[in-house]
């Protein structure tokens, strides 16, 4: 069963599952995925957190609690969530220790209603870093214009940042200079820079649900041509350009300095549409220095099988620049629809985050110690 995710780990790609829960937590499952299923790091996300909470009684506990402190709901999302990332931590610490903090790490996100103002999300990183207490946590900051400087500030306290929400290629690469533009600010400030790490989630199998849409608009033999071919062409000019940023002058002076590559990290790699093949964003994005989130029914895919055959992006930019050259042909406009990407990325998560504040409310009044 674990031979492909073997040989994946084998070609530098780092398993990490985009999922948590109490339960996964307390019924050993993750501790079993990292000892048997090469998962190395964890994604969380508000649609995760909303989804865990309001399934089974696995929160009732520290629920009623709560109830009975009569905290606001807020306060107990982030009582609920920082523990549950906080025990995943625990039990990946020693993968963490193992691979020198490359790995071992478990990502929870800013307030997603904080998308846009640079300044809150700063504070809430910090918040949540000291809240969860744990060396192998990344915050996640969203790749918006407003997160942009977040990230240099955050990553420039000393703070390892998950990028998160990234569609563009022009928005990837402000997100690695305003990593090293963090590291900059790290080493003035005097802070070991071995110890701050991060990732950048470039966005996949979404690309492809917005351009397919498109194309089977327009009906025609050149537009079928075409699809299921945008997200893994993006990925791989994602790649390209990691190569060239962290190859240059700049990174080299830090590089001196005992600093760490910002990763690529390849995020929505579920697979939308069943007419392609369920493991195709692990299969066709293999490369060293990489990291693959994927989500449980993905992993089950990938270990069953996938099909790892060796690096899978490197000698592909040249295709991937004429497959996105031609859908720009057929007036299908990458920058409109990374652009829309984006904003509906902000917005599911801000939807996720309201939903997780209406059922923890529910359960909280529903846990609360009667009166009288």
């Amino acid at each position: 069963m674990t031979d492909a995710l073997k040989r994946l780990s084998d070609e530098g790609v780092a398993i990490w599952l985009d999922d948590l829960s109490r339960k996964r937590i307390t019924s050993g499952n993750l501790a079993e995925l990292i000892d048997q299923q090469h998962v190395v790091g964890v994604t969380t996300n508000p649609s995760i957190f909303q989804k865990a909470i309001s399934q089974g009684d696995g929160y009732d506990v520290q629920l009623t609690d709560l109830a009975a402190r009569e905290v606001t709901v807020e306060e107990a999302i982030r009582m609920i969530t920082t523990a549950d990332v906080r025990d995943a931590a625990d039990i990946l610490r020693p993968v963490f220790d193992a691979t020198q903090g490359q790995d071992g790490r478990v990502s929870i996100e800013v307030d997603p209603r904080l998308a846009h103002n640079t300044r809150a999300t700063v504070a809430e990183a910090k918040q949540l870093a000291w809240l969860v207490d744990r060396p192998n946590t990344l915050i996640k900051i969203p790749a918006t214009q407003a997160g942009i400087p977040a990230i240099t500030e955050v990553i420039g306290l000393g703070i390892s940042v998950n990028v998160t929400l990234i569609f563009s290629l022009e928005r990837y690469r402000a997100v690695m200079d305003a990593y090293l533009a963090g590291l900059e600010k790290a080493k003035a400030n005097g802070l070991d820079l071995s110890t701050i790490h991060s990732v950048a989630s470039f966005f996949v199998s979404r690309v492809d649900t917005e351009i397919d849409k498109r194309l089977d608009a327009q009906d025609t033999d050149e537009a079928k041509a075409l699809k299921g071919k945008a997200a893994l062409a993006n990925a791989r000019l994602a790649y390209q350009a990691y190569e060239e940023v962290f190859s240059g002058e700049r990174w080299a002076a830090l590089d001196k300095a005992q600093a760490n590559k910002q990763r690529p990290l390849w995020a929505s790699t579920g697979v939308k549409d069943p007419a392609y093949k369920d493991t195709m964003y692990v299969d066709e994005l293999v490369a060293p220095g990489t990291v693959n989130t994927m989500p449980e029914a993905t992993l089950e895919a990938a270990a069953d099988h996938g099909s790892v055959t060796g690096n899978t992006i490197a000698g592909k930019y040249e295709q991937a620049r004429a497959d996105l050259d031609a859908l720009e042909k057929l007036g299908v406009s990458y920058d409109e629809v990374v652009a829309l990407l984006e904003t509906e990325g902000v917005d599911k998560f801000e939807d996720a985050w309201n939903d997780l504040l209406k059922s923890t409310e529910a359960e909280l009044k529903r846990l609360a110690p009667s009166k009288g």
